[in-house]
């Protein structure tokens, strides 16, 4: 096992399940239609913000998700029944039941929110980095983004802007391996992606996307390349998600037996894996996700019983 500790090991399962636990929860309140519209889960993308986000300084450093956000928020910290309510759009959601699932955000937690726009964290990012050098908080800005993204004009301009004033920005990919529901190896000529890092002159590095000790090591690598005035820095973390691109995507694009093999690589598998070969027993493990379990239904139900949002104040907060 790579961890420094058990106990960190540990910990870090409980952040997988609570994600998963989460998503598998937003997937039941979407079907039965208490939440409505789009939603994209990040189910077998765990590890990548259960990793990044123990490698930054959420107290002074900025996180910029895509749509595919609620694990991102959950991770910097952001409270369950906080985003169920906004899912479901409550009163007391993180952001009063205004921006449901792709607009969610949560500063107090260094979550400066999703983007429905493919690709818009990256320039935002860079804008969250250069302040940074002039309000001297030492704040480094991370955005991530699907490998579809890696394609966008807009990341281009971000990636090189951030490497002509070394701003402190990690640019962290998470490649599914799919464009929304085209396979990225059919969008580009090469699909080594992190090789485009070199275009930019900035470092770039590869890892495995579903071991959350390796993503903390990447990013926190990157973290101390832009804390010295070195960065940007571009990260490619390799993963599948074990759902569709949507909740009613049908997936016919993929595979038959593709979502099956990646069940048996999927971060939590991985790390209980890890876990019991370094004898940790079942019964410790099975109490994670017990606990974790208990802990987003109660989240979950405290959210339904919580007052709707009034639509009257849905302009509140839009302007400055």
């Amino acid at each position: 096992m790579s961890h420094s500790s058990s106990e960190t090991a540990l910990a870090d399962l409980a952040g997988l399940w609570r994600i998963r636990c989460f998503e598998e929860t937003v997937t039941r309140l979407r079907v039965e239609e208490q939440i409505a519209g789009s939603v994209h889960l990040c189910i077998g993308q765990e590890a990548i913000p259960v990793g990044a986000c123990a490698a930054l300084d959420l107290t002074r450093d900025a996180v910029f998700a895509t749509y595919r956000g609620h694990g991102w928020a959950l991770a910097c910290g952001a409270g369950p029944a906080a985003l169920f309510a906004e899912l479901l759009g409550r009163e007391t959601g993180t952001n009063g039941g205004r921006a449901g699932s792709a607009y969610l955000s949560d500063p107090d937690h260094g979550f400066y929110g999703e983007n429905s726009i493919v690709g818009a964290g990256g320039p935002i990012a860079v804008g969250a980095a250069l302040a940074a050098r002039y309000d001297g908080s030492g704040r480094v800005a991370l955005t991530v983004f699907g490998d579809g993204a890696m394609n966008q004009g807009a990341v281009h301009e971000a990636m090189n802007m951030a490497s002509a004033f070394d701003l402190s920005v990690v640019f962290l990919v998470e490649n599914n391996r799919y464009s929304e529901l085209t396979p990225i190896a059919a969008m580009v000529r090469d699909a080594d992606l992190v090789t485009r890092s070199a275009a930019y002159g900035m470092p770039g590095t590869r890892v495995d996307g579903n071991d959350v000790d390796a993503v903390r090591r990447a990013v926190a690598e990157a973290v101390d390349t832009c804390r010295s005035g070195r960065g940007p820095v571009l990260i490619e973390a390799h993963t599948q998600r074990l759902v569709g691109h949507y909740i009613g995507d049908a997936q016919v694009y993929r595979p038959r037996d593709e979502v099956e093999l990646a069940r048996t690589t999927e971060p939590i598998v991985v790390l209980t894996a890890a876990l019991r070969a370094a004898g940790v027993s079942d019964t410790e493990l099975t109490g994670i996700e017990t606990r974790v379990r208990a802990e987003i239904e109660t989240a979950a139900a405290t959210a339904l019983a919580a007052p709707p949002a009034d639509p009257s104040a849905v302009k509140e907060h839009v302007y400055g």
